[in-house]
């Protein structure tokens, strides 16, 4: 199990970013993407505990790949810092097959865009939502070097989002009454 942790920071531009990536001499590392299928038991156990379960279908270019993921509830931190566990898998439907045989349904979907870059050590992700809007992810070895890559984007007074695109999408599905 390792520890994943993250600034996510809600953007106007997307764009802005970029150029200041490759103004830092930043390596863009792939286009991807993604849909994620968000699963839980029919009492929501792992939402209402801040845990996530997901089976992710990533596409570069042509090439499809696929992981399942656990994540426990975010701990105590400037950033969000919680413990992950993700393994690829080569059948994405033999997988969902498995979830619900263990009693776990499909819960909620969420596709995204990611533009993903390598800068100061860590993984700078620009990810598109259509549903909730433009997003960096900043994640890194430790709370310092995420710092430090933020203030270098100009996003140091950017306030970090400590909620998941799959809450904020709930959120939203919740007010809009869908």
């Amino acid at each position: 199990m390792c520890t994943e942790i993250e600034a996510k920071l809600k953007v106007d531009s997307l764009a802005d970013v970029e150029r200041k990536l490759g103004d830092l001499g930043a390596e863009f590392a792939a286009e991807q993407s993604q849909r994620d299928d968000h699963y839980d038991d029919v009492n929501a156990t792992l939402a209402t505990t801040d845990r996530c379960l997901r089976l992710r279908h990533q596409l570069i270019g042509n090439n499809e790949t696929f992981f399942l993921t656990y994540k426990s509830a975010k701990e105590s931190s400037n950033f969000k810092k919680r413990q992950e566990i993700e393994l690829e898998i080569c059948d994405a439907d033999l997988m969902s097959q498995l979830l619900s045989a263990l009693g776990y349904k499909k819960a909620l979907v969420v596709a995204k865009t990611r533009r993903l870059w390598r800068l100061g050590g860590c993984e700078v992700a620009l990810d598109h939502l259509p549903q909730i809007g433009d997003f960096v992810e900043i994640e890194g070895p430790d709370d310092g070097t995420i710092a430090d890559v933020q203030q270098r984007l100009g996003l140091a007074q950017v306030p970090h989002v400590a909620k998941s695109y799959a809450q904020m999408i709930v959120e939203k599905l919740n007010k809009s009454g869908a």
